[in-house]
């Protein structure tokens, strides 16, 4: 197995709408990228301030979801314009990493 340089990226989306899911979906059907996890959280705020979180009776759908992925940084760098127009500014996050891949 040979390390390989790829570009890990987090991206912070809602549950609010199936956003994750549509994110997820690209990344799996049209661009198949190496790995994708995707994270529900307890809890979350962003710029506006407004914090979401799940209490014992809430069935709240507006849930924080964290989408990570991995791959080669070409594949990634043409990924990243159409996340970036999904989620607007400030919801990506990503940084050199190494992977063992075939």
């Amino acid at each position: 197995m040979r390390k390989t340089e790829v570009t890990f990226v987090r991206a912070y989306c809602s549950d609010k709408g199936h956003q994750h899911q549509q994110i997820i979906d690209l990344l799996h059907r049209e661009h198949r990228v190496a790995g994708v996890t995707a994270f529900r959280g307890i809890a979350g705020f962003g710029k506006s301030g407004a914090l979401h979180e799940a209490g014992l009776l809430d069935m709240s759908l507006d849930l924080p979801i964290v989408v990570e992925f991995f791959d080669r940084p070409e594949k990634v760098d043409a990924v990243l314009p159409i996340l970036r127009e999904m989620l607007g500014p400030g919801h990506i996050v990503a940084w050199s990493a190494h992977a063992y891949l075939e």
